[in-house]
């Protein structure tokens, strides 16, 4: 899934830059790339170009003809999972790129035919009135270091259906475990004292649990194989920083910066906020006002890790020993933002729940609170330059 920029508004193309420019929609897909070209004037011819190999060789040689005729060329595609790499090449050569968010581009209602060629020519007249909406392009180091924070959270996936798989052979057989809590010392005990008669059973039961320790290996590595890369990372100020909050330990904080990235983008703790799909949708019209459940809208991997880090502040406000730990070295602003949110945050959950306010609703009120105060802090340690600068905005 992609994200607009935070605060991305249709562009507004000045009459002398659209003359001097050629708006290109690129319709991309794994083999090919449908191109199409509008000339910058308003009204000007928008046409079909053809169709080229996506390849970056085929891209260059396209780049260079289209160049030929001189003046300005700006491209734009949709975001998908070809990826970053077409933009990367065209900025590259030195022309300007855009990728745009699906969800954002403006349909007909009545269309009801799509095709590539269709799709091009729609890029390009969009792109040169100024309609379409960009999301924000990491650069090489930050989408790598993304794609590792991702591959530990399938491993996470991965392992939560590999114990399901072993706790239901188990319960249709049952063994069930006489203790309170599973996956403890104790409960990896007692899976060595069950027994079954059949061979075939014994084979399935070593299978499950063979799969559920390959599994907790797999997330092992890659958690220290991204701590290892993390000093490496323009953002690892960043991590250290968010930490100082409470609920914000190592895999959540490197999860939402990863997700987030360049903290600069975002002019208020609010556009954060509905980036993250943390604020609740609405349909409104007239007199009439209706609110509905949270947007769920950016990156669910960051938003189910800051629910889940905001269930720690439904206890008292204080300093564990493991949150001191995280605070020493951090700079005295970074702990004032980190000790103000958690005072706020423990007692807006107890006003919240005592006003009968659903656990889960006030959990998520608390995750969307928590988002601003990790706004101030990150904020407070990076500058506009620390990440690669946005496609647009």
């Amino acid at each position: 899934r992609v994200r607009p920029v935070a605060g991305a508004e249709p562009q507004e193309w000045g009459r002398d830059h659209m003359q001097g420019s050629t708006f290109i929609g690129l319709d991309v897909h794994k083999a090919t790339i449908s191109v199409a070209v509008a000339m910058g004037e308003r009204g000007g011819e928008v046409r079909h170009w053809g169709t080229v190999p996506h390849r970056p060789d085929y891209v260059r040689k396209l780049v260079e003809k289209l160049a030929a005729s001189g003046g300005r060329l700006c491209f734009c595609y949709e975001a998908g999972p070809c990826g970053y790499g077409l933009h990367r090449q065209l900025v590259d050569m030195g022309h300007d790129c855009i990728v745009v968010a699906p969800s954002l581009i403006p349909v007909k209602t009545g269309d009801r035919v799509k095709t590539d060629r269709r799709d091009a020519v729609m890029l390009a007249k969009l792109h040169r009135a100024g309609e379409l909406t960009a999301v924000w392009v990491p650069d090489a180091a930050h989408e790598a270091m993304r794609d590792l924070v991702r591959a530990r959270a399938t491993a996470m996936q991965v392992l939560g259906k590999a114990r399901q798989h072993l706790q239901g052979f188990l319960l249709r057989h049952g063994r069930i475990y006489p203790g309170k809590k599973g996956w403890t010392v104790a409960y990896r005990r007692w899976l060595t004292t069950v027994r079954f008669e059949h061979p075939a059973q014994k084979i399935v039961f070593q299978d499950y649990v063979d799969a559920v320790s390959d599994a907790e290996v797999r997330v092992e590595r890659l958690t220290t194989q991204i701590a290892d890369l993390l000093p490496t990372w323009s953002l690892a100020p960043v991590v250290e920083a968010v930490q100082a909050m409470r609920g914000v330990a190592f895999i959540v904080a490197v999860t939402v910066v990863a997700e987030v990235g360049d903290f600069q983008r975002f002019d208020n703790p609010r556009q954060l906020m509905a980036y993250l799909g943390l604020t609740p949708s609405e349909y409104s019209s007239g007199a009439t006002v209706r609110r509905g459940g949270i947007t769920k809208a950016g990156s669910g991997l960051a938003r189910r890790a800051l629910i889940e880090g905001a269930w720690s502040y439904r206890m008292q406000a204080r300093v564990s020993r493991k949150l001191h730990d995280r605070l020493e070295g951090l700079p005295k602003a970074v702990r004032d933002i980190a000790w103000k949110g958690q005072l706020r945050m423990c007692q807006r959950y107890r006003h919240l729940v005592a006003a009968g306010k659903a656990k889960v609703v006030v959990t998520t009120a608390i995750a969307r609170e928590m988002v601003g105060f990790i706004w101030a802090i990150a904020r407070a340690v990076t500058s506009p330059h620390d990440v690669g600068a946005p496609a647009h905005s």
